[in-house]
């Protein structure tokens, strides 16, 4: 489909090269428009009748664009801000590059984000006082179809709705699908004249939902309430919020799209083997809950999932993975965004990764203040959170100088902390950092001051998984690493360092690797390690029975990490019957000395010879010994013709 920038000054408030755009971005550049929006927005029309992509480069008025376009039957246009991002700036005149670089990113296509549909029927669950949650009741009524539980001792005049009372034990799902277990349970005795009565309280009841209006004012019932959807809770005491939860909860019927941010693969998972619990980050860092255990692997709700990425950027064998967007999607974003940036004549790029609370601050500070930097590439996300250190790794392997993180006031922090430690320590200092400013002046201010070092002079292009583009990024960053780069604690890549005094070589460890490196040897007692599959996960150093192993974390980036290499080898014992090799020498030995002559069942000589043979060996001196474990009776003998005739004979 052929593609066109639509261009537009804003009244002359902002200087654009429509020829080095085009020539820049590889697309076909309208005329430089001054008014597209008011006086010239039947050139507009025209421009969007031609057919072809469409993409306007103007963030503020789409919705006149978009309304244009319905009007005249033809596909909506695709949208760039290139004023607020750059042509408002305090070096506006310096900015073409940056222009060329946000167009260039805004005609790439955009992969559509799997979903799922949630269909919410309006059966609303309300708990609360009863002064609050039957007024609430009876105006949605009428709309949905409510349930009351009420939590002091206020009777129901009406039966326009059902009411409970009960304590609530656990709340489970979210919009369209929850489920409360309830104990403590009464219902109403609707005969007789009076108040109503109550039958006698029962525990373990059930009730299904779509929707929770919270009005207890207590502690929420579910983790993180602002991010379960359908999850609806006010103060009692403000009217307001109140009612403003009547209107929310009316617009929740229907069928809803919901985005399934994460992907599981759970053969990659290493959350646990045979009952030992190894890497737990995704479990410990979820704020909704929506994260469970699930044997040896996790299982996640896509329904709770809130979409935040923390548990994507915290994984170390890359079994959850985010997909809006997708690793490989944010990495031709940006790889895009500084080529065009480079072609275009700029430099030293830095790029600023933002969500749409920092998008806000940006035209802000373009609109009241000095703008951004002509150097600093905006880099819109949904969300920031699952940033993790191998996508910071990539933009500066990519060639840019320096990667900033802007967060806002909903931001979850904990696994950008970790992951920008972590990103850091490979990296090394002054190209990363986390901006947690809300003033747009100041957000302004900051990165003019902002001393970029330089870029890598040959940038690289990372390319699959999280796991390897962190590596082939930290090769690049780092060419003349001799030795491996030390980690903070908990990094998903490392060694293990094995006490050979200790070890027996019972290989337990190889069993329970999660990732395949901890490998056996089939034909000789050996423990041998490939240092680029280790997650660091800990269910080595878990289940060793011995206590031989320490996890080391770093990252090698030698070659020699990607080989197998020997941790423990001892010398066979060569069975004393076929003088097959089988076992470890010392522990045969060592299980010799301690129980031979000793132990009740290994007294005499034959028996103790039995700990020296191989399995086969084994079992056949077994089978011919005295006490046969294995022997039972003689097996009958065949009755032939001649026993039943000399049988006959006798009688």
């Amino acid at each position: 489909m052929v593609k066109k920038l639509i261009l537009c000054d804003c009244g002359g408030s902002q200087s654009l090269d429509s020829d080095g755009l085009a020539a820049a971005c590889g697309v076909a550049c309208s005329r430089v428009h001054h008014a597209l929006c008011t006086s010239e927005l039947g050139k507009a029309a025209e421009l969007l009748q031609q057919g072809g992509q469409a993409v306007i480069a103007c963030g503020q008025e789409q919705v006149t664009f978009r309304e244009l376009a319905e009007e005249l039957d033809v596909d909506a246009p695709g949208f760039v801000d290139l004023r607020d991002r750059a042509g408002w700036s305090e070096q506006g005149a310096d900015a073409m590059p940056k222009m060329a670089a946000l167009a260039a990113e805004a005609l790439l296509p955009v992969p559509a984000t799997p979903s799922a549909d949630v269909v919410s029927e309006g059966v609303c669950f309300i708990l609360g006082p009863g002064e609050v949650a039957f007024g609430l009741a009876e105006r949605l009524s009428d709309l949905l179809a409510v349930t009351v539980l009420v939590t002091d001792d206020a009777q129901p005049l009406t039966r326009d709705f059902d009411v409970v009372k009960g304590r609530v034990r656990q709340v489970r799902g979210a919009l369209g699908g929850f489920e409360i277990r309830l104990d403590a349970v009464p219902q109403i005795e609707p005969g007789g004249r009076g108040a109503f009565g109550w039958t006698a309280p029962r525990d373990g009841a059930s009730s299904r939902c779509d929707i929770i209006i919270d009005l207890t004012g207590g502690t929420p019932l579910v983790p993180a309430p602002h991010k379960r959807e359908g999850y609806l809770r006010a103060d009692p005491r403000d009217p307001l919020a109140v009612e403003r939860l009547a209107l929310e909860a009316s617009q929740l019927v229907g069928t809803f799209e919901k985005p399934l941010y994460v992907r599981l693969e759970e053969t990659l998972c290493a959350h646990s083997r045979a009952g030992q619990v190894g890497c737990s980050n995704c479990l410990d860092i979820c704020p909704t809950g929506a994260i469970t255990p699930a044997g040896e692997h996790v299982a996640i709700d896509p329904m709770v999932c809130a979409g935040c990425g923390e548990c994507a950027a915290l994984c170390p064998s890359t079994a959850i993975t985010y997909e809006d967007p997708s690793v490989g999607t944010l990495l031709s974003r940006m790889q895009v965004l500084v080529r065009t940036y480079r072609q275009a004549g700029g430099k030293s790029p830095r790029l600023l990764v933002h969500d749409a609370h920092g998008a806000a601050m940006i035209r802000m500070a373009a609109r009241f203040g000095r703008g951004l930097p002509a150097d600093v590439i905006p880099l819109e996300l949904g969300v920031v959170s699952g940033f993790g250190h191998a996508e910071m790794l990539a933009a500066l392997a990519h060639g840019f100088a320096r990667v900033d993180i802007l967060l806002a006031p909903t931001t979850e922090r904990d696994a950008l902390t970790r992951e920008l430690e972590l990103a850091q320590a490979i990296a090394g200092a002054g190209r990363l950092g986390l901006i947690d400013e809300r003033d747009p002046d100041l957000l302004a201010d900051l990165l003019y001051a902002h001393e970029a070092p330089e870029p890598l002079a040959d940038p690289v292009l990372p390319m699959g998984n999280r796991r390897q583009i962190a590596r082939l990024s930290a090769k690049a960053l780092n060419p003349g690493a001799g030795q491996p780069l030390p980690l903070p604690e908990n990094a998903p890549y490392g060694a293990i360092d094995v006490d050979t005094g200790a070890c027996t070589l019972c290989l337990s460890c190889v069993s329970l690797c999660p990732s395949g490196a901890l490998i056996d040897n089939p034909d000789k007692p050996q423990l041998n390690f490939q240092e680029d599959a280790c997650l660091q996960c800990g269910l080595c150093r878990t289940i060793c029975p011995e206590n031989a192993i320490t996890l080391i974390p770093q990252l090698d980036l030698d070659d020699a990490a990607l080989s197998q290499r020997v941790l423990n080898e001892e010398e066979p014992f060569a069975c004393i019957e076929c003088g097959a090799p089988f076992g470890v020498k010392s522990t045969v030995e060592r299980i010799m000395e301690k129980l031979a002559g000793n132990h009740p069942m290994f007294a005499s000589s034959d028996q103790a010879r039995m700990i020296q043979m191989c399995d086969d060996c084994r079992v056949k001196a077994q089978f011919h010994s005295e006490n046969n474990p294995f022997a039972s009776k003689p097996k009958p003998r065949v009755v032939t013709t001649d026993d039943y005739f000399s049988k006959r004979k006798d009688h």
